[in-house]
């Protein structure tokens, strides 16, 4: 099979840390760096967190994201390396993912709409548990969950929160979605459910005035939620890119494996 052609004009973003911006200038330099705007690939240096600040920037714009770890933990990103980055790029494995959206109205009845790459969370704002409906595809599936939270995590975003939480791997191309109590209080074994990515969810916060529940759509968080609707958008679609022979499916695989 024939190498697909090296992206003629790359584009460099980083965050704040020393590592990322030093990097940032050495390779911009070294590779004549074009605007966000005009690339073929864009290019993000730094963590996890700053690789979902760059994909939920690039909505709609269509160019692929290729990150290189100039962060912590890194388990969206590529190693960091400078040289034969175009070929590095042209050789990468492709992994394309869809968001969630979240419908959010608070208990005084303002509208929020946010997208997530990796989970839309529900958490209790106070001392006092959470206590939640669950209705999925306009039929109530848990009258009551106490918990300090619930989520829902995508197959990219199911080894973050979702994985801490206790929630499944999902592979990405499941087509599913997790449904993942926090601290599950009542009832106490509750542990989940998988859900197909077509699934329409909804919570409705019980006696939100004594038990306040704020919602999160990966970092765009609203407080004093009423209720909350999350589905799949099939129709926007981002894409990452991954060095030869470890592809995130990979990544995701060998998670499962891990000590």
């Amino acid at each position: 099979m024939n190498a697909a052609p090296a992206p003629s004009r790359l584009a460099f973003v980083a965050s704040e840390r020393p590592e990322a911006q030093t990097a940032l200038k050495r390779l911009a330099r070294r590779y004549d760096a074009v605007a966000v705007d005009e690339a073929d690939v864009i290019v993000a240096l730094g963590g996890d967190g700053f690789m979902l600040e760059t994909l939920h920037s690039v909505l709609g714009r269509g160019a692929p994201v290729f990150g290189m770890n100039r962060g912590s933990v890194g388990f969206l990103m590529n190693d960091y390396a400078e040289d034969d980055l175009p070929a590095r790029i042209a050789a990468a494995d492709p992994t394309r993912i869809h968001p969630l959206q979240m419908d959010a109205q608070t208990q005084a009845g303002e509208h929020h709409s946010a997208l997530a790459i990796n989970e839309v969370s529900l958490l209790r704002q106070t001392r006092q548990s959470a206590k939640l409906r669950i209705t999925i595809d306009e039929r109530v599936r848990m009258e009551e969950l106490s918990c300090d939270g619930c989520l829902i995590a995508t197959p990219a975003g199911s080894t973050a929160y979702n994985l801490s939480a206790h929630g499944p791997i999902i592979p990405l191309d499941s087509q599913s979605l997790a449904l993942t109590p926090i601290s599950a209080f009542r009832p106490r074994r509750w542990r989940g459910a998988l859900l197909s990515h077509r699934a329409r969810v909804r919570f409705d916060v019980l006696d939100g005035d004594k038990r306040p529940v704020s919602a999160t759509a990966d970092s765009y968080e609203v407080r004093h939620i009423a209720r909350v609707e999350v589905f799949e958008r099939r129709d926007l679609a981002l894409t990452m890119l991954f060095d030869a022979g470890r592809s995130f499916e990979e990544r995701v695989l060998a998670e499962q494996f891990a000590s």
